[in-house]
């Protein structure tokens, strides 16, 4: 190792809190490698034939990438593939942009219960596998596999160029992470979140997991998170106001010492992965609309332990808090019916949530 500029250890999980570090790896500085600096001996060889691609660049939190990434998992030719799914490019939705909510007919409502009952499948099999030790990619890996097995496509994959087949985001990233050699370590959060398409309609869910023991924190925002989902679904029937679930939202986060992310929003979800109507999950937004039957929407609150902003790595698509503080998110696919919701990706009560 060669002695370089000092700046912090880019171990994933270095023990000593990312010191300011001057040993370089030299095979990763031979190949224009930027990023692999360590604070000493333990933490190179924990980390050796990995890196991190953004060396330089100021993280909020502790948290960081581990790549190389694996190559992207491959979908048997039989399976129907939405319409990105060569070139990223969601065509339909882009076409579509700007008209109302779809009302889906009694046919495509099926369909659309279909797809969401796999979805709920491939999350609880990815679910039970979170431990210390497993790596993100290895998550990944199991909902790939888990999707494929029901003739079905990972909505992720290839959607506007992301490189995996499900989102995991870590402690204090809020949605949006990409699956890496990063193994989860004990206290960890993880949130996993699951798209598949199958028979032309797409389903959507996520939960957020604890990694063995977590500390209170990491509670607090879990059943805050899930506590906010809880009580926007049960004001969904026909003539409710999208703009009116912020109002139940925000005032559960506050009273649990919380903050509402405002970047990111529920959407609406039928044969386009993200459609109208747009559903924002803080106080006083704007959000035109009214809930009809038939219509399939998302509400996926994000919660934060500190403040609400955010901002995004290098790759363009992880998203972590301002202030490096850890996030958590549930997230359903609702139906609106003649007489109030369905819930078409429900399981079963978490007891840790209770």
């Amino acid at each position: 190792m060669s002695a370089a500029v000092a700046i912090p250890c880019q171990s994933s999980n270095c023990p000593n809190g990312h010191p300011a570090s001057r040993l370089e790896c030299p095979t990763c500085n031979k190949l224009g490698i930027k990023g692999s600096y360590f604070c000493g001996q333990d933490c190179f060889k924990a980390n050796y034939g990995t890196f991190n691609p953004f060396g330089t660049f100021k993280f909020t939190g502790s948290l960081r990438p581990v790549y190389p990434l694996s190559p992207r998992r491959v979908v048997p030719d039989h399976i129907p593939r939405p319409d990105y799914a060569e070139d990223g490019i969601p065509t339909s939705e882009n076409r579509r942009a700007g008209q109302p909510p779809r009302i889906l007919t009694p046919e495509e409502q099926e369909k659309m219960r279909t797809a969401c009952r796999l979805a709920r499948e491939v999350l609880d099999i990815a679910g039970a596998a979170v431990r210390p030790g497993i790596t993100t990619d290895e998550l990944d890996a199991i909902v790939h596999q888990a999707t494929i097995d029901r003739d079905a496509y990972p909505s992720p994959l290839n959607y506007r160029n992301f490189p995996k087949s499900v989102c995991t985001s870590v402690n204090e990233v809020i949605c949006h992470g990409i699956p890496d050699k990063r193994k989860l370590q004990e206290g960890d959060i993880v949130n996993i979140d699951v798209s598949l398409y199958k028979d032309g309609f797409h389903a959507d869910l996520n939960e957020t997991y604890p990694v063995g023991r977590v500390d209170d924190d990491s509670k607090r925002v879990m059943r805050t998170a899930r506590k906010c989902l809880d009580e926007a679904i049960k004001l969904c029937k026909p003539g409710a106001l999208f703009r009116d679930l912020g109002k139940t939202i925000e005032p559960i986060a506050r009273a649990n010492g919380c903050s509402v992310v405002r970047t990111y929003c529920g959407h609406g979800i039928n044969d386009l992965f993200h459609c109208a109507p747009n559903v924002p999950h803080y106080a006083k937004n704007k959000a035109i609309g009214t809930m009809k039957p038939g219509m399939c929407f998302t509400i996926e609150p994000m919660i934060n332990l500190g403040h609400w902003d955010l901002e995004h790595w290098p790759d363009d698509w992880t998203c972590v808090t301002i202030d490096g503080k850890r996030s958590a998110q549930f997230e359903e696919t609702l139906l609106i019916t003649e007489t109030g919701v369905e819930i078409l990706t429900a399981g079963k009560p978490r007891a840790d949530l209770q």
